[in-house]
């Protein structure tokens, strides 16, 4: 349930609504617009039954909430979430591009990317660490060596940094190195990691489950925000279907249908829903005409060399590119590249 309080409420409206609430063993979650309070009633909403609570001074109206996800409803924010990581802005007019690595792999090699991306103005720069691989025989990452040197690249070219935890374990190494943490595919179910994850109160970068309906993803990004934590981005990277030209297959619907329901920004990432660095540009161009947020793009100095996914990873030439083919659209979108 969603209390809408009228436009003139007073502070001391807003508070009772909140007490009572309390007093009736519900949580209260405010969104406080320029015009309008919004409170959000998280619980067993039966206990309201026959309280006549739109009856309170400054209430407005009560409006249900049949979907189980709450506070990253857009019926909870009319207004679409927008934060900043120092500098950078996520959301709102901004169009953000996220790049790097699949895996940091050497100190060469990660400052290398650095350097090419940043000179392309790319602010913010991704490697794995901790690679929950489908062999475990694959290369699992470097640890926390590898977030250190990321850490030092990005320090040295002014950039911010994300990567993915894969266990509390690593989240309790990781925190210290990250600006953004990166939940995957594989751990968008994994429902303790996300409370953890949550309570860190650091921007969270929450990649949809690969087989994962678009309300099964709201629901995981649900309890990241129940911690308190309200900067969450969500990542589109393909689901799995029945079609084996690509690696996934990008559900391009998933933007506008996720900005339709949530407030939340939405990013696209064309390079794990084809798998096939050929259909990462095309792929980009689509996303970004669907009103996405940002893109997560993996670029490697030397793809063929890659210790992971170097097929679906471009050069910094090829990724030079695809900034090229997009920025019209971008501008066609009333956005700015960041």
């Amino acid at each position: 349930m969603i209390i809408v309080m009228k436009p003139k409420a007073t502070q001391e409206n807003i508070e009772h609504v909140v007490e009572k609430l309390h007093k009736y063993g519900l949580e209260a979650h405010l969104s406080q617009g320029k015009l309008v309070t919004i409170i959000g009633v998280i619980g067993d909403k039966a206990v309201l039954a026959n309280k006549n609570m739109e009856l309170l001074p400054g209430v407005d109206k009560l409006i249900p909430v049949t979907e189980t996800y709450k506070l990253v409803n857009r019926k909870f924010s009319d207004q679409n979430t927008v934060f900043k990581i120092k500098d950078i802005e996520i959301g709102g007019g901004n169009f953000t591009l996220i790049a790097g690595p699949c895996s940091i792999e050497s100190e060469e090699q990660i400052f290398s990317t650095a350097k090419s991306l940043s000179e392309a103005g790319v602010k913010i720069l991704r490697g794995g660490a901790f690679k929950p691989r489908t062999s475990p025989y694959s290369f699992q990452g470097l640890g926390e060596e590898g977030l250190k040197l990321m850490e030092g690249a990005a320090k040295q070219f002014n950039m911010i940094t994300v990567s993915e935890v894969t266990s509390v374990y690593a989240l309790d190494i990781a925190e210290k190195y990250l600006d953004i943490i990166q939940i995957g595919a594989r751990n968008m179910h994994n429902y303790e990691l996300l409370k953890e994850v949550g309570r860190t109160h650091k921007p969270i970068f929450l990649k949809r489950g690969l087989s994962a309906t678009i309300d099964e993803w709201l629901n995981a990004a649900e309890y990241i925000i129940r911690e308190n934590n309200s900067k969450v981005i969500l990542c589109e990277r393909g689901i799995r279907t029945f079609e084996t030209s690509t690696r996934n297959t990008l559900d391009i619907s998933a933007v506008p249908v996720v900005k339709s329901k949530s407030h939340l920004p939405v990013f696209v990432d064309p390079s794990h829903a084809s798998g096939v660095k050929e259909y990462i540009i095309p792929l980009a161009r689509a996303a970004v005409a669907a009103d996405c947020d940002g893109l997560m793009v993996e670029v490697h100095p030397d793809p063929d060399q890659a210790l992971s996914d170097g097929a679906q990873s471009l050069t910094p030439v090829e990724f030079m590119e695809l900034i090229k083919q997009i920025k019209p659209i971008v501008e066609i979108m009333r956005r700015k590249l960041r």
